[in-house]
């Protein structure tokens, strides 16, 4: 039990004591990798959300439900546009603030 203990609290500052030992200092501020963040969205999670709203459409269009599969598809259609529209305005918002205000 102890010695559990003592691992957990060793394993918990390891890190610290790396970085000291490293000269790092703890001061230092962190940052968030966005970019990766949105290519690890672009990348990994986007084509599996599609994947799966294509089986769904596919399951039911060989149920015979086709008019449901269009206007799921027309939502989904819809909904990537909106997503893209948001996405270009993070990149574009700036200069368009700009172009408005000077």
């Amino acid at each position: 039990m102890i010695l559990a203990e003592l691992s957990q609290i060793v394993a918990a500052h390891a890190g610290h004591a790396i970085a000291v030992i490293a000269g790092s200092t703890a001061d230092e501020p962190k940052t968030i990798n966005t970019d990766g963040i949105l290519s690890f969205l672009a990348t990994k999670i986007a084509p599996i959300l599609l994947a799966v709203l294509g089986v769904i459409f596919i399951g039911r269009a060989g149920k015979g439900e086709v008019s449901r599969v269009l206007t799921s598809s027309a939502i989904a259609i819809i909904g990537l546009v909106f997503i893209a529209g948001a996405v270009s305005l993070l990149f574009l918002g700036d200069s368009l603030v700009q172009l408005a205000f000077k």
